[in-house]
């Protein structure tokens, strides 16, 4: 392809924003049409982009690299491979499904849709970007989207929920500022991410600060930036309010895409960047996934507000990622070089990061579904809508039984890929952590069996069913969990190549050696 595919992606959006922006405020039908247009056409692009994907090539594909303030060495520098194309694919296509979930929208649609389509390229920019300034300019610049959609389209406590979830992020991304410039000015003054994945590994085991290895201070500062968006405990709390108060869209791209940033930056910086950090926090990281997996589930299941449980969920999820990820570690020696394992935990933690974008975007919309019409989410004041709404219970159930792990669905294999990988390396922890599939199946099914079995709630004899745009924004999505839970190879052998790179890169650290 010999036009700039990876530019078009981010600023696609933004020539949309700016095209509604200038229409009469009025001209509500065409601005949604707008925004359906230009994020259709940035889906189009991203398919484009992953049929013309060679898996087989190591590094990036595709790359752009113009000069943008060359006395500090700043460029604007674009690249894509198997870690950052399936979350591509992700952000395009739950932002285009998106925008007809939030076609009800009637407050203030052209505010709506323009910050839309602002975090939609904040989100894309993060996922290309290979020059550490520009990555974090993308980083910053989804907050302010965030803020006002939530803060102002929220529900009741919506303010408190925005400036929350703005707090905790901006203290996260002023700890990654603070390693940035450590990493900048210690490896001969560059942001080039390829750059620095050479360089920085040297540079910083040879600086100290506050008498502790700078290898360690710098990674911790980078891990924490990140560890609030996934997020990971304690840094956790923001979550379930900012899902809660949320339009069910914004509900839908927080938990598909804003999560999966948390977790891509340790892959795409923490790991090949500083690789003894890696080795030396992995079994930490481990502990922390254990801990994300049984808290967020036992949290999800004391749930009674259906849109909260789902929230706490994705915690628990979350941390069948970092499980698959601290298996990175199985390819040293200490652990006899079991590169398989290592393989396994790492592509699994990758495909649960997709999984779980494309399960927990079914989960929200459901909700957003029966809150439409019944005007609330407690678990406990519905009963037998199976019986009224047939079609909306069978797809429920679709997605319920996928986010609790039912074999044959995309959830399980990525999940088992997980443990698979990191049972040679913290076996206590696996099986631990096999008590979160437990959790899942009980808040999952209970929360099932109160709303959709029994006796119908003559308060819903009149619910409607679910209608045809709904259905047709989940058809897609339940084709995904359906298709990679029988055949997941297509997006694992997207993946595995660059996931091959960064093990290599760990297992060649000097720690692991030792």
């Amino acid at each position: 392809m010999d036009f700039n595919i990876l530019s078009w992606l981010i600023w696609t959006p933004v020539l949309g924003a700016i095209l509604i922006v200038i229409l009469p405020k009025n001209r509500m039908d065409l601005i949604k049409w707008i925004a359906v247009f230009f994020t259709g056409i940035q889906l189009l692009l991203s398919i484009l982009l992953w049929f013309n994907f060679d898996n087989n090539i190591q590094g990036f594909q595709f790359m752009e690299k113009s000069p943008w303030i060359p006395a500090f060495n700043i460029t604007y520098m674009l690249g894509v491979d198997g870690l950052s194309l399936p979350m591509v694919g992700l952000t395009a296509l739950l932002s285009f499904l998106c925008v007809f979930v939030s076609w009800n929208i009637d407050k203030a649609p052209k505010g709506y849709f323009s910050l839309f389509l602002l975090l939609d390229a904040g989100m894309m920019g993060v996922f290309l970007s290979l020059d550490f300034f520009l990555f974090y300019i993308f980083w910053e610049v989804m907050l302010l989207p965030m803020y006002f959609l939530i803060g102002i389209w929220g529900g009741p406590n919506r303010e408190y929920a925005a400036i929350k979830f703005f707090l905790y992020t901006l203290f996260g991304s002023v700890l990654m500022l603070i390693a940035v410039l450590a990493l900048y000015f210690s490896s001969g003054r560059t942001f080039d991410m390829i750059e620095l994945m050479s360089t920085a590994p040297t540079a910083l085991s040879q600086i100290s600060w506050w008498g502790f290895s700078g290898v360690k201070v710098v990674w911790l500062l980078l891990f924490i930036g990140f560890a609030i968006k996934v997020p990971i405990f304690p840094f956790h709390t923001w979550l379930p309010l900012a899902h809660v108060e949320a339009p069910t869209a914004i509900s839908v791209i927080l938990a598909g895409v804003l999560l999966k940033m948390g977790t891509y930056g340790i892959l795409r910086i923490n790991f090949p960047m500083i690789p003894d950090g890696t080795v030396w926090f992995a079994g930490i990281l481990a502990f922390l996934a254990l801990i994300n997996i049984i808290w967020g589930g036992m949290c999800a299941l004391a749930q009674t507000d259906l849109k909260k449980m789902v929230a706490y969920s994705s915690i628990n999820h979350m941390g069948y990622v970092m499980l698959g990820m601290s298996a990175v570690v199985a390819a040293g020696s200490k652990y006899g070089s079991n590169i398989a394992a290592a393989e396994l935990g790492m592509n699994g933690a990758v495909l649960q990061m997709f999984n779980h974008g494309t399960i927990t975007a079914m989960l929200f919309i459901l909700v957003g579904v029966v809150y439409d019409r019944a005007h609330h989410r407690d678990i406990n004041g519905f009963g037998g809508l199976a019986s009224k709404t047939p079609i909306y219970a069978a797809i429920v159930a679709l997605a319920w039984f996928a986010g609790l792990g039912l074999p044959g669905l995309s959830g399980f294999i990525s999940e088992a890929m997980t443990f698979l990988g990191a049972f040679p390396v913290y076996r206590n922890i696996v099986i631990l952590s096999t008590i979160g599939i437990l959790l899942n199946a009980a808040y999952f099914l209970t929360s099932y069996q109160k709303i959709f079995l029994g006796k119908l709630n003559e308060k819903y004899k009149d619910l409607p069913e679910i209608n045809r745009r709904e259905i047709l924004i989940l058809v897609p999505l339940a084709i995904l969990v359906i298709f990679l839970g029988i055949y997941p190879t297509p997006l694992i052998d997207i993946m595995k190549t660059t996931m091959s790179e960064i093990i290599f890169r760990v297992e060649a650290s000097e720690l692991l050696v030792k």
